[in-house]
């Protein structure tokens, strides 16, 4: 069910384009989804008349949809009789224009276009190995990615892949499982993961032997947090509650994954050009700097930052680096500590690390992510 909903978001203007010569006029909201979903099943190679069926069955249960039955049939039965070259030639879907503006401004239209075409794809599953990478990949029929991640292609459920009850790896996308490998957690060493659920970056840090203290607003997430930590066998001291008001100090480095857009997550979650529409984005701007405030507060004199976000918004981003830096006095800005491995040098700029979802596009692309490595000065003053 969840595969069908976001194929069709992911393709929903393209359903509506192949729809579109059927139609006199749009029916109601909820014979349109089942056309919509009928027309993505059929564009990516189910058999018509089984699909046919199927929405015909589903309009028949419900008593404001059950005088559109005639109506689904023969639209879907044009549409199954129309070559795969007729859908193949449909547009790629855009983003919305609240999104597509700002990202245009950013990075350009021949990039956005790019990004456009890994989003409008179903996304490969991308695993953390608890163990050796390669032996994982191996085991799963795999690809290990130039950083360490494994990427498989045909998934299916996650639950009963092979090693999930055993803890031998878990979900986590290729660009989000940069950001602890750049914080290079130690053995012994004092770690925050400040916003922590649902615990791929707690997993990675507690993996290096680190002292690792997750922290996490919502206490369902922090959950889900516990149960990886249990199937996977890593510990962390878990503690709920709001970042901004922890105040336990002395730690020698630091995660903060803030909340923001989402917007580099799309690729993943086709329905949130759907849910959001910007309005949020300025709050979330000035929390994200409150954030990193406070997070430096938190670190011993020498300690470091890794502040991250899983946006393609520069204000998410780049620029919270540059008046980070305007605002703390002798604070670093570790560039090297970005080099990590499978890291492309074109990604790294001044501010940060940038990655986007047409990285890769050959192999599946990747989630959209700025990640950057500050440095608290050794003596304050």
């Amino acid at each position: 069910a969840q595969r069908l909903a976001t194929a069709t978001l992911r393709q929903l203007p393209r359903a509506d384009r192949a729809l579109k010569p059927f139609l006199v006029k749009q029916p109601p909201l909820a014979v349109r989804g089942a056309l919509r979903l009928g027309a993505v099943e059929i564009m990516e190679g189910a058999a018509p008349h089984g699909v046919v069926n199927a929405m015909v069955q589903i309009m028949s249960k419900g008593k404001r949809t059950q005088s559109y039955k005639g109506l689904v049939n023969a639209v879907l039965r044009k549409l199954g009789d129309q070559p795969p070259e007729a859908f193949a030639r449909l547009p790629v879907p855009k983003l919305p224009n609240w999104l597509r503006g700002p990202m245009v401004a950013a990075w350009g239209r021949k990039a956005v276009e790019a990004m456009e075409a890994v989003q409008a794809e179903t996304p490969p599953l991308d695993l953390t190995a608890k163990g050796d990478p390669a032996a994982l990949a191996e085991a799963m029929g795999g690809e290990v990615l130039p950083t360490g991640s494994v990427r498989l292609r045909e998934a299916g459920q996650v639950s009963a892949l092979p090693g999930f009850d055993a803890g031998d790896w878990w979900v986590q996308d290729a660009a989000a499982a940069v950001a602890a490998r750049v914080l290079g957690a130690r053995p012994g060493e004092r770690v925050l993961d400040m916003c922590a659920a649902p615990g791929g970056k707690t997993m990675q840090l507690a993996a290096t032997g680190a002292e690792v203290t997750a922290l996490d607003l919502s206490e369902t997430r922090l959950g889900r947090l516990r149960e990886n930590l249990a199937r996977t066998g890593f510990t962390a001291r878990i503690v709920q509650g709001d970042a901004l008001e922890f105040d336990e100090a002395g730690f020698d480095a630091i995660l903060l994954d803030a909340p923001c857009s989402a917007t580099g997550t799309i690729r993943r979650h086709p329905d949130l050009p759907h849910a959001k529409d910007g309005a949020e984005f300025g709050a979330l701007i000035a929390l994200q700097a409150e954030m990193i405030d406070h997070a430096l507060k938190l670190l011993a004199p020498g300690g470091r930052l890794v502040f991250c976000t899983c946006s393609l918004l520069p204000d998410e981003g780049e620029v919270q680096v540059e008046e980070a830096l305007e605002r703390h006095a002798g604070l670093e800005n570790d560039l090297a500590a970005l080099e990590r491995p499978g890291i492309e040098p074109g990604w790294i700029g001044a501010e940060g690390l940038r990655l986007r979802p047409d990285f890769w596009a050959d192999r599946g692309g990747m989630d959209g992510f700025f990640i950057a490595c500050l440095r608290r000065p050794a003596r304050d003053g």
